[in-house]
């Protein structure tokens, strides 16, 4: 099992699966995306968790619960955060997630909206397709079979930053990817292949932000945009001179950005 450390974050470990926790507060709720992990946020947990009880679930077959059988679905990984929430006693929360995670958190609002407080779409949008990815899914898909889950995990992660190979995150990713297994890359794949969420942005009340680094390959504006024209309380937040890792390219602008729309103790 990969293991990677967060300096100064707690390790949690329930009966269901690891997460990161720290801070107090209300809680805000963290959910990476395909191929990545709990350390990604690492910057995030550090400045958010002064105002909020941060939480960081990873994934059933992602991280340091790489062992665990994936979910196959979108719709699986959204109800497998909401267990891990209610086991931990955490009812009603903020929610921000990052491309796959994106889609997550949007089927998590459309399965149980009464849990919801705030929610925060990053580096995502509504179609799990993704028109404008860098590779289409099926050659993804065929990448793995063919070259086996490190190589491809590298080859993907490099298109997640503007500087590629040479970005400060870059290895960390590469890290969480070469952790999964076959399966769970797989399954990933075929989890956001077969999802839509566009029905369901209308539905969505929650005060939202749509967060986008100007030069993501993975999602194109069309799908931000979707986002924004789609649901009707939301705010939109472009950040300049980013790719589709944009917390971890540019944290200090990513931080601020969101820890202006969460509302922080005494602050309605």
């Amino acid at each position: 099992m990969l293991v990677i450390e967060a300096t100064n974050i707690a390790e949690q470990k329930p009966a269901s699966q690891h997460y990161l926790r720290q801070g107090s507060g209300e809680p805000l709720v963290l959910v990476h995306g395909y191929l990545g992990g709990a350390p990604m946020w690492e910057s995030q947990i550090s400045v958010l968790s002064k105002h909020f009880d941060v939480i960081a679930p990873e994934l059933k077959g992602y991280g340091s619960n790489a062992k665990l059988d994936s979910a196959i679905s979108v719709d699986g990984f959204a109800n497998e955060i909401l267990q891990l929430l209610s086991e931990i006693g955490v009812e009603q929360f903020h929610l921000l997630g990052h491309s796959m995670g994106g889609m997550i958190v949007q089927q998590m609002t459309a399965n149980a909206p009464d849990r919801i407080k705030s929610l925060i779409c990053f580096g995502t949008g509504p179609r799990g397709v993704m028109p404008d990815r860098f590779e289409t899914i099926d050659e993804s898909r065929k990448r793995f079979l063919s070259q086996g889950v490190a190589t491809t995990a590298k080859q993907i992660a490099s298109k997640w930053f503007i500087a590629g190979e040479q970005a400060d995150g870059y290895e960390l990713c590469c890290k969480l990817g070469e952790g999964v297994s076959e399966s769970t890359a797989l399954n990933g794949l075929s989890a956001m292949e077969t999802w839509d969420g566009r029905e369901a942005l209308a539905s969505i009340k929650q005060p939202t932000l749509v967060l986008w680094g100007d030069s993501d390959r993975s999602y194109g504006w069309q799908q931000p945009a979707a986002l924004w024209n789609g649901i009707k309380n939301s705010n939109l937040a472009v950040l300049p001179n980013a790719g589709h890792n944009a917390h971890m390219e540019q944290p200090k602008i990513f931080n601020a950005i969101v820890e202006n729309f969460l509302p922080k103790p005494g602050r309605n």
